[in-house]
């Protein structure tokens, strides 16, 4: 299985190898700059041993047995090669208030707030601060456990919109996460031999043998002294006290989010929040859309639609992160630079997402979910499990139907690989990217927002991006439902000035080489009946509706084609969007009325989001794309 350095001992029945740390002269297998940041990272953490992850299906066989063995996974035998992990009950979701990004001035990072108010666009670090913080947590926090390394890919190994990474870890239910969602292990330890850039990401779950007081559901974590730091200028990720996803897979939103948009900037591309779709029309011309959405407002269910309109057919290329860069023809191409899904699992069912319901059918670890007696798993969603079957809870406790407190906790998760999606695009994997035509950005607006509207051009569509806004969501610590602004669905991975960004996305429209750009749109599926609280839209496929239409305004001849012009942008013009076979009535005049109070209201609270948040580095172009609406909201 192995690649166990450093003098080897192994030891059978687990992956845990008592490893001589003292001959650190050489890791003769290691590329010279890979082995340097690895040695570098054995003398701060201590670990007992080294395991360089060569990513073969018999390493992550040992890998979960060893977990299991731990009593960190259970294996479901309901499944083929599915596992179930339960963590610790303060260890759930991503931690914004302990995210951090660390350069040497303040506005590198984050737009200077006016009046004293804090930042919501990022949470900087000073240098000084982040090496004192570090020296409080990382010296020894590896002792008596084994430091993996995981080489990784972000995108397919090669292209040239792909980026690498090096993760050391001590937490092998990392190594079997980062299997899926990378590609991990000796085909990039090739790559980092050629010299490619790779970023340098440290991760510990800060509870160092022997343990100093019991773990918690056998998942070890520290949750006082969590910290998720990134240093964009070295390209470092250091991430402690958390096992859990988006914390610890840094792959995920520490990489391909905060350190990429970073290198997206310095190199003249685009890192964003946003899953990618093909959409096949039924004479079978196909269009490419990417789509930016906040958590938990439908990305996943979006990206593996199955659609409710005859002859439409939708393929995914991703679901959550799309990196996208202008090719030499001027067409803007997006990778998927993932290898699985990380998805919700409360709400996913096979009448919300019948795909994903068969791609988690194997080969999937799952977090915090509720389990069933039979074996398998369970949460809010899903039917309930047939008569005699009882269900057990995500703290391991029993559960029944009525309870006042949920089976699977709201952020559980599925992680599970793309390639098992059963409508995975033909060209996921293309080296070259798939030619974006649309981009969609959306949020959870439960009034006054219309079902669909398009931009008038880029830099308009640059502005809804930065005014999106949507009811919060259980990915990360908030509570409740407050409407928070969101822009690019990327307030919380930003990894540089927000102002910056949008100046950044505004250049597209000024390269020097030809550009297509794609046309912007604005979605929401989430408007309610103010009388009686109920959506207005009935969502999931019937969403197809609203891409038919998007579809068309890419391929038309006349700019009010299938459109009328309103306040906010072109609406679909009465009859446009097709409501046939629609299985309830759909008020289409509630979807697409515009409030003018709301708007009114709209309109003052951007004024003040953006001179408070954004202040002097709000690019003028943005500024002025507000005063044209706030004058349109008061025409």
């Amino acid at each position: 299985m192995s690649c166990l350095l450093l003098g080897v001992i192994r030891r059978r029945g687990g992956v845990r190898a008592s490893v001589g740390v003292r001959s650190l002269a050489s890791i003769p297998s290691l590329p010279p700059a890979v082995a340097d940041f690895v040695k570098g990272a054995v003398e701060e953490c201590k670990p007992a041993g080294v395991h360089v992850v060569t990513g073969t299906p018999e390493e992550t066989a040992n890998i979960l047995a060893g977990l299991e063995k731990e009593g960190m996974v259970k294996k479901l035998p309901k499944y083929e090669n599915c596992w179930l992990a339960r963590t610790d009950p303060k260890d759930v979701a991503r931690v914004e208030s302990k995210t951090v990004i660390v350069t040497k001035n303040q506005r590198d990072t984050i737009p200077i707030p006016s009046g004293g108010v804090k930042s919501t666009l990022g949470s900087w670090m000073s240098e000084a601060d982040w090496q004192k913080a570090r020296m409080e947590r990382f010296p020894g926090c590896m002792a008596g456990r084994t430091m993996y390394v995981i080489p990784f890919s972000m995108g397919p190994v090669g292209s040239t919109l792909s980026k690498y990474g090096v993760q050391v870890t001590d937490s092998p239910y990392v190594v079997a996460s980062m299997g899926i969602m990378t590609r991990m292990g000796t085909p990039v330890l090739q790559k980092l031999a050629e010299g490619v850039d790779f970023v340098r990401c440290q991760h510990s779950l800060g509870r160092p043998l022997p343990l100093k007081a019991p773990l918690v559901n056998s998942w070890p974590c520290n949750p006082d002294k969590v910290l998720i730091s990134h240093l964009p200028d070295t390209r470092q990720i250091l991430s402690f006290g958390s096992g859990y996803g988006g914390n610890s897979l840094l792959g995920k939103k520490c990489f391909a989010l905060r350190i990429a948009s970073r290198i997206a900037k310095d190199e003249g591309w685009l890192a964003e929040h946003m899953l990618i779709l093909g959409i096949t029309n039924p004479q079978g011309v196909k269009r490419y859309v990417a789509a930016a959405f906040p958590s938990a407002c439908g990305k996943t269910n979006l990206a593996m639609m199955k659609p409710a309109l005859p002859g439409w057919k939708v393929e995914c290329v991703g679901d959550d992160i799309a990196w996208m860069k202008f090719d030499s023809q001027g067409k803007l191409r997006a990778i998927n630079p993932e290898n699985g899904f990380f998805g919700v699992a409360p709400g996913t069912s096979d009448k919300t997402n019948p795909y994903a319901m068969s791609t988690i059918s194997k080969n999937t670890v799952f977090t915090n979910v509720g389990e069933t007696s039979d074996g398998g798993v369970w949460w809010e969603g899903l039917d309930p499990p047939a008569s005699g079957i009882t269900l057990t809870d995500w703290h391991g406790k029993t559960w029944k139907q009525g309870s006042s407190t949920p089976c699977a906790h709201p952020n559980s998760r599925f992680c599970t690989p793309a390639s098992q999606c059963p409508i995975i695009d033909p060209q996921w994997e293309s080296e070259e990217g798939v030619p974006i035509d649309a981009i969609i950005f959306g949020g959870r607006r439960p009034e006054g927002v219309p079902l669909v509207y398009e931009t008038f051009n880029w830099r308009h569509g640059v502005f809804v991006g930065a005014a999106m806004r949507s009811e919060s969501t259980a990915a990360a610590e908030h509570k409740g439902k407050v409407i928070m602004h969101d822009p690019f669905a990327m307030r919380p991975f930003f990894g540089y000035n927000f102002g910056d960004y949008l100046t950044h996305w505004l250049s597209m429209e000024t390269r020097k080489a030809p550009t297509q750009l794609p046309k912007i749109f604005h979605v929401n599926w989430f408007r309610k009946d103010p009388s009686t609280g109920a959506f207005l839209w009935p969502g999931f496929g019937e969403n197809a509706r609203v891409l038919e239409w998007i579809f068309k305004r890419c391929g038309r001849e006349r700019e009010d084609e299938a459109a009328r012009k309103s306040i906010i942008g072109w609406l679909p013009e009465n009859g446009a969007i097709d409501t046939k076979g629609l299985g309830s009535k759909v008020d289409m005049g509630a979807l697409f009325d515009l409030p003018k109070p709301f708007w009114q209201k709209e309109t003052q609270e951007l004024r003040a989001y953006f001179t408070q948040q954004v202040g002097a580095d709000l690019p003028p172009q943005v500024e002025a794309e507000l005063k044209v609406l706030e004058d349109r909201v008061r025409g």
